[in-house]
């Protein structure tokens, strides 16, 4: 594992669309260790968690998204056992591998999520970057160190009450989750990691160059 925390993978961008609807047929081929992996993420996001899938992540990994801000392994794992808890089902409509660097994954993904308590299904549409650990890029076991979820043009500002709230809600899932998958990364809350990035906006002005995708 790199010796790096998580924190400092982060990838900055502010899209020149909000359309991240995937078009398969101009997905970039993976190699199959890569196919793996996201095939292993799409599974995640699917509310099927397993140990062995959680461990595609680093013990000092950071997950970023509009809800959570999670920032090791431990919480991280909290938040994917937490997801067939709360969705009746969650599908995946597709996804368009858009970028394949040595050190990162983008892909566009439609998700449609069916909640257990109201009988409603919503369909998001996002941008997710995986940025790849460089001690096993090329290995057949690929590790992520950050794992950001962009469902709109704009990055994250790692500000204010929203920011504060999603950083609550990581921090404390799985205290309360009576899971023994999720307890297998226990220690791992002890992993090195650094004090959260602030950026003051999400946009271009907020170290977060615009791209196309």
């Amino acid at each position: 594992m790199s010796t790096k925390p998580g924190e400092n993978f982060e990838v900055r961008q502010t899209s020149s669309t909000e359309d991240y609807h995937p078009d398969r047929s101009k997905s970039i081929p993976l190699a199959p260790p890569r196919q793996r992996l996201v095939g292993d993420i799409i599974a995640l996001y699917s509310c099927q968690p397993t140990v062995e899938r959680v461990k595609r992540y680093t013990p000092d990994c950071v997950y970023d998204d509009q809800f959570v801000y999670a920032n090791d392994r431990y919480k991280m794992a909290g938040q994917w056992f937490a997801l067939p808890k709360l969705f009746k089902e969650s599908k995946n409509e597709g996804y368009e591998i858009v970028k394949n660097d040595r050190d990162l994954i983008q892909f566009k993904n439609e998700q449609s999520w069916t909640f257990k308590i109201i009988p409603k299904t919503a369909t998001i549409n996002a941008l997710v970057s995986l940025s790849l650990d460089p001690d096993t890029v090329d290995s057949d076991f690929i590790q992520v160190k950050y794992h950001k979820d962009q469902a709109n043009d704009k990055d994250y500002s790692h500000e204010g009450f929203g920011f504060s709230f999603k950083k609550w809600q990581a921090d404390n899932v799985m205290k309360y989750m009576d899971s023994p998958e999720v307890e297998e990364f226990k220690a791992d809350e002890k992993a090195g990691k650094e004090d959260v990035r602030r950026y003051g906006s999400g946009t271009e002005e907020g170290n977060a160059p615009k791209k196309a995708f």
